[in-house]
């Protein structure tokens, strides 16, 4: 696990001395992705470095990395999982190899293969080859999107790239001008979707997406995607259930090697039980599990950790969050380099950062819910499904019109809007931070004038779904979710608060073959009802507690609500109504203070609406405001939160 930058100077404006030093200090910003070791060259028009987490090979591993053509350089961030069998295979084809690093095989596969080398990666990366005999780079991301890439194509035609954006913002040709398309898909739903980011000129690399830069022109193609497509020949439940038993045991076990110790990250829920319990059955030692939780009951989920901790005799660690985390949040807006509305960020920092005192590798339980179709929000669809029995008519020329006219507070206006809309319109605005409607209000005229015209992030979305290769409304979700929501806020989230702490997260449930037999599945094995999760459940039953299995769905929730009323309501009121945010001219102070009144009196819950305004401002203050630190921020997690258990629980 790694971070990478570099850029092709492909207008020569800088000297070889200049570009060694700029890559530097590319990499030098992103330390905390790879404590362990430096490394960069300079190769022609090309100047490539990297941050290293040694995870395997500790002593080998060394990047830049080549395989047999010196005229080919590589720097790679992730862990490739069937390295071992790709290099038997490329040794069969005369390949001769130096390391037992997993780098090493991209190098050879690239030479082997050329960009098809891609297709023969099973694993999480994001990786750039300068080939110089070309004159070109080559870098992709992976399918699922676990690691991440960013790019920009410079004024002067250079190509600039990195795992974080805050290494782009060291060249000094990538300009910090807020992408007000951006912004809008923002506000919308919580965070930058792919391929935006929220600078102009600057792009995130979609996930199962490469690209190509000649030095002229840079190109990016699609190489993966979610096959969301029934089988010709449809098989029994069974015969479904056995597969994917066998494909959820390889998944898990391919991801223990590692020359490092290594953990699992235990919510209670029933992915990381099923992650948990198998890893239980290919190691000879106690799993170290970490849990979070909270003093307040009703976002505490240890009760259920600590059921799966017992029966998996795991060596469990927790720790309770502790109002004071809150600290925290300036920091992570720092790692975030974008704006970023997930609370849950919080406390993934918080059990990162505890489990890196014991491990170096944890392994999670995030996918599950969008490829098997685990979250209440699609209970919650299928609930309001009747509303597609109502006439077109009816729901735009009556239904909608009336949510609009209505008052901001009246009860019903938000029930009202949302379902006046199509099956996607309808799911959209259910899963949205702000809607189009409470734009309308929160936005500022002149903000909405300047938004006119421009590219809308509901109907991006919407194209999204529209491409989906399904016939049914649950399997558009699924395929949306896992385009969008996926990459661009649970990995994301996953990526920065792990990477913040230089602790590598695994994801099994996002193994390649995994996706792919998912996405295949009739939705009726998904959802059966308004059971989420049918199939998989029935794959791990026996595994499992039935007490985990058989409980209500609970997200990793964070007490936001109150602690907006408590802990932090003075800074959230003094940052959001102060003079500083009001003259950015983006939203309507009057809207703003209805929100907070509205909260407080427990009129309506805003805390997700109140928190995304929170983190933008501060995301302001940290990157447009002034240039943000080169170093990252110190704050102690420790100090944040309780450590309660340690050991094997009786």
């Amino acid at each position: 696990m790694c971070g990478i930058a570099g850029f092709v100077d492909a207008g020569g404006r800088l000297c070889a001395e200049e570009r060694a030093a700029l890559v530097a200090r590319m990499c030098e910003v992103i330390a905390h992705r790879g404590p362990d070791e430096q490394g960069a060259e300079v190769v022609g028009q090309a100047a490539l470095g990297m941050r290293r987490l040694s995870i395997i090979d500790l002593a080998g591993g060394h990047q830049p990395m080549r395989g047999c053509d010196p005229r080919v350089s590589l720097v790679f961030n992730g862990e490739i999982y069937n390295f071992r069998e790709l290099q038997r295979d490329l040794e069969a084809r005369g390949h001769k190899f130096h390391t037992h690093s997993d780098t090493e095989t991209i190098a050879h596969a690239y030479e082997e293969y050329g960009k098809a080398c891609v297709e023969h990666l099973r694993g999480m990366f994001a990786f750039a080859v300068w080939d110089d005999s070309k004159r070109e780079l080559f870098a992709a991301r992976d399918r699922a999107g676990k690691k991440p890439l960013y790019y920009s194509l410079t004024p002067s035609g250079a190509l600039v790239f990195g795992s974080e954006l805050k290494s782009l913002l060291l060249h000094p040709e990538v300009t910090r001008e807020t992408s007000l398309e951006a912004l809008d898909a923002y506000l919308s739903f919580g965070y930058v979707p792919d391929p935006l980011s929220i600078f102009v000129r600057i792009n995130k690399l979609p996930p199962g997406h490469a690209l190509t830069f000649d030095g002229a022109r840079a190109s990016v193609e699609q190489y993966w995607d979610f096959p969301f497509a029934s089988e010709a020949k449809p098989r029994s439940e069974d015969e479904y259930v056995a597969e994917l038993r066998e494909l959820l045991d390889e998944a898990v076990r391919i991801r223990l090697v590692a020359d490092v110790p290594l953990g699992a990250f235990l919510s209670g829920g029933v992915d990381s039980s099923t992650v948990v319990g198998l890893m239980a059955r290919h190691t000879p030692q106690p799993v170290k599990t970490f849990s979070i939780g909270f003093r307040e009951d009703s976002f505490d989920e240890l009760k259920y950790a600590r059921v799966a901790a017992k029966h998996f005799a795991t060596d469990h660690h927790e720790f309770i969050v502790t109002p004071d985390i809150c600290r925290v949040v300036d920091d992570l807006v720092w790692h975030f380099d974008e704006p970023f509305a997930d609370s849950s960020s919080i406390p993934t920092h918080a059990v990162s950062r505890l489990a890196r005192e014991h491990v170096k590798v944890a392994l999670s339980g995030d996918g599950g819910d969008e490829l098997f179709a685990g979250y209440t929000r699609y209970v919650v669809d299928r609930r309001r499904g009747f509303f597609d029995r109502v006439p077109r008519a009816v729901r735009e020329g009556l239904m909608l019109p009336l949510s609009r006219r209505l008052p901001h507070g009246a009860r019903g206006r938000n029930y009202l809007y949302t379902n006046a809309h199509d099956p996607t319109g309808r799911y959209l605005n259910s899963v949205a931070v702000f809607t189009p409607l409470n734009k309308r209000a929160l936005y500022s005229p002149d903000f909405q004038s300047v938004l006119a015209g421009r590219a809308d992030a509901f109907e991006s979305f919407r194209e999204i779904a529209a491409r989906a290769p399904a016939t049914d409304q649950l399997a558009a979700m699924l395929y949306l979710d896992s385009k969008t929501y996926l990459p661009g806020d649970i990995l994301t989230k996953v990526d920065r608060m792990s990477m913040a702490v230089s602790l590598e997260a695994r994801v099994p449930l996002l193994d390649h073959k995994l996706m792919e037999f998912a996405a295949r599945l009739p939705s009726s094995l998904k959802m059966r009802g308004l059971e989420t999760k049918h199939l998989f459940k029935r794959a791990v039953r026996g595994l499992v507690p039935d007490e985990i299995l058989d409980r209500e769905k609970q997200g990793f929730g964070v007490p936001v609500n109150r602690w907006i009323n408590e802990e932090l309501r003075d800074y959230t009121r003094d940052v959001l109504t102060g003079a500083r945010t009001r003259s950015r001219g983006y939203f309507n102070p009057r809207y703003l203070s209805l929100l907070f009144a509205e909260h407080e009196r427990g009129r309506r819950d805003h805390s997700t609406q109140l928190w995304a305004l929170f983190v933008l401002e501060l995301w302001q203050r940290t990157f447009i405001d002034s240039a943000p630190p080169e170093r990252a921020p110190l704050s102690d997690a420790r100090a944040l939160a309780e450590e309660t258990t340690v050991g094997a629980l009786p």
